[in-house]
């Protein structure tokens, strides 16, 4: 393979700027225009060394920038070839300068991601860990972050291949089973003990699939829409959880006409709030536009929050927003407690669709705590496993992971029927080419590419 040359770091002035080669020319290109202040060969040089000197402009021989590299011999480096970082001076105009001296020297400059997948080819993470690598740099959350660090590791990487190691084990008894066709206790054992094995790899795998409701919400946040009749006072709310004047408050109602969308982490809770028109007979085809589009986002919602004015009696509005949340996962939010108090929460119509309701002033900002508690609850996010890689938080994993699931339960189909245990080889093994295919084992050059193409630059 050529060796790359990639900048590191974001493309913003800054401290640092980090220019990053690899490649088995990685050294040779890199004398060329690196100027140590203590030469020596690359053979005395160790690998984790730190070397600092001047990186000089190959046209003209004048330094460029005085800078620190570090050096990391093959394999114990991040794509398991020579590699070397060189740390300049931050800056577009600096780094792009090194990096097109590394091009001139002999370097190509390398693909998003094409480090970590070098890393991948050469064995020294699989595709799960490298996905890891991504998430891990698109985090939102510490807990996400946690997640993406521990497949990272290799933690969903090792529940995987222990599974495999158990279905691997079933097909070695199937063939024992085909070697001695004249024993039929050996038949019978292997049948008992492989509906007792097939069992508990589907129950394993089946927490992991179940693992993504979570998984998503780390990665993904609770898609959670406001929604309430104009003037309730959903953009108060919107506000009071951003902790700034982000949406239009007045007194005028139908102020809000189209979505707003924020991401917020309130307590740990990853919360994609959208603010939506106020839910009426719109007076205008825009308004209008914004109300359809509002009853949209309710049906694809994690959470709704009904917001109703607390003030005033319930009306029509207010009791067909309530209708639509009876097979949803929603709060009700009874407002403006600073003005007055109906008590609401006593109408028949709120009674009906049982649903959480908390008291609050989204003006004074108050009750907006239970609200976060009330969320915490609802979606047991203190029960939430990191540790381990036992989250699923990738699509592609859980696909693969629930195709894998069907295949184990066309196995205990064929052994339910009393047919011949060599049949129930060709469903394991495709369970176990699905699993392969998440650690990378068993994938296309397309999808390989596919997942790589979301890196960044020099990763």
């Amino acid at each position: 393979m050529s060796t790359i040359a990639a900048i590191a770091t974001a493309p913003v002035n800054g401290g640092i700027g980090i220019i990053r080669m690899s490649g088995k020319e990685c050294f040779t290109i890199l004398e060329k225009i690196f100027k140590p202040l203590k030469p020596q060969k690359i053979e005395e040089i160790a690998g984790y060394t730190i070397k600092y000197g001047h990186i000089i402009n190959m046209e003209t021989g004048e330094n460029i920038d005085e800078v620190l590299v570090s050096y990391f011999k093959n394999p114990k480096s991040y794509t398991t070839e020579n590699m070397c970082e060189i740390n300049s001076h931050g800056g577009t105009i600096i780094e792009q300068d090194i990096l097109k001296q590394c091009l001139l020297a002999g370097a190509e400059l390398a693909e998003p991601g094409e480090f970590t997948k070098r890393a991948f080819l050469n064995g020294r993470i699989d595709l799960s860990q490298a996905e890891g690598v991504i998430d891990l740099i698109n985090s939102k959350t510490s807990d996400e972050a946690k997640a993406s660090f521990k497949q990272l590791e290799g933690g969903l990487s090792q529940k995987i291949q222990n599974i495999r190691k158990v279905q691997l084990d079933i097909l070695a008894d199937i063939e024992a089973s085909i070697d001695y066709p004249e024993y039929d206790e050996v038949e019978d054992l292997t049948t008992e003990k492989m509906k007792k094995v097939l069992t508990e790899i589907k129950e394993r795998l089946v927490k992991l699939e179940n693992s993504y409701k979570n998984g998503k919400i780390l990665r993904e946040g609770i898609n959670t829409v406001i929604v309430g009749k104009p003037n309730a006072g959903k953009s108060s709310l919107l506000n009071a959880i951003l902790n700034e004047d982000r949406a239009i408050v007045s007194n005028i109602e139908g102020t809000t006409r189209d979505t707003i969308e924020e991401f917020v982490t309130v307590h740990g809770i990853p919360l994609k709030l959208i603010d939506t028109a106020g839910i009426r007979n719109a007076k205008d085809e825009i308004e209008e536009m914004g109300v359809k589009k509002a009853l949209k986002l309710m049906k694809e919602a994690d959470l709704i929050i009904d917001i109703i004015d607390n003030t005033k009696e319930l009306e029509n509005e207010d009791k067909e927003i309530l209708t639509m949340l009876t097979e949803k996962v929603a709060i009700i939010l009874l407002n403006k407690m600073d003005e007055g108090d109906l008590h609401l929460e006593t109408s028949e119509e709120i009674q009906k669709i049982n649903k959480p309701v908390i008291k609050i002033s989204a003006k004074n900002k108050e009750g907006i705590e239970k609200l976060y508690q009330k969320i915490i609850e609802l979606f047991k996010l203190n029960e939430i496993e990191i540790a381990q890689g036992s989250l699923i938080t990738n699509i592609r994993h859980k696909n693969h992971i629930h195709n894998a699931i069907e295949a184990i339960q066309e196995a205990e189909n064929v052994l339910k029927q009393g047919m011949p245990i060599d049949l129930i080889s060709v469903p394991i093994k495709q369970s176990l080419e699905e699993l392969s295919s998440i650690t990378g084992e068993n994938v296309s050059e397309d999808i390989i590419a596919e997942i790589f193409s979301k890196f960044c630059l020099g990763k």
